[in-house]
């Protein structure tokens, strides 16, 4: 089964995430299936970039999204309607 998660990069200290497609079994840093966007949280603010097209294939495709991801998606969208 496919689960549409977010994985953590960058240096210790600094919170970076790519959202992903991944088996859900797989390691939390494991080979991803596809790249879907990412999400930077720096201390000048907070920069999200999600792949919309993508997200909606792999959604119909049967993947499903964990909470963070479904949360964070729903405040770009918020903040894309103002």
């Amino acid at each position: 089964m496919l689960v549409i998660r977010f994985t953590r990069t960058g240096k210790k200290g600094e919170r970076k995430f790519r959202l992903v497609v991944k088996e859900r079994r797989s390691k939390r840093d494991g080979k991803p299936v596809d790249l879907l966007g990412y999400y930077e949280k720096t201390v000048s603010g907070i920069t999200k970039k999600f792949d919309d097209a993508k997200i909606k294939y792999w959604v119909s495709q049967g993947a499903q999204m964990t909470p963070a991801v479904k949360d964070a998606i729903e405040n770009v969208k918020r903040e894309k309607k103002i």
